[in-house]
């Protein structure tokens, strides 16, 4: 594992599930933030069915390091049974967003 930065998705059905999994997993520096958008509309399949659906999309900054982390605490207070959550590498970052992410997730910044 390194310090690279990952993001990191995942949706929930309403903005309050949203905002319940942002809040703690930023504040147990597992992310150094998350951005809630919503409403989006998803087009899925989903146990055998097409479906399309209103949900609330959370991205969290985080490090290849903390992912693990992160992903365990995601799971486990996650309202769905089988929630998408997708890791994806920030190829390029602005030199101080990426000192940010890494100094928040690691306590470095406080």
């Amino acid at each position: 594992m390194t310090d690279n930065i990952v993001q990191v998705s995942t949706a929930t059905a309403t903005r309050e599930e949203a905002v319940a999994l942002a809040g703690p997993a930023v504040e147990k520096r597992l992310a150094a933030g998350a951005q809630i958008i919503g409403p989006v509309t998803s087009v899925y399949w989903h146990l055998g069915e097409y479906g399309t659906g209103e949900e609330w999309q959370v991205l969290f900054k985080t490090t290849e390091a903390q992912y693990p982390a992160l992903e365990a605490d995601l799971l486990e207070r996650h309202p769905w049974d089988n929630p998408e959550l997708c890791a994806v590498p920030v190829k390029f970052a602005a030199p101080r967003c990426a000192e940010w992410v890494r100094d928040s997730v690691t306590g470095a910044g406080a």
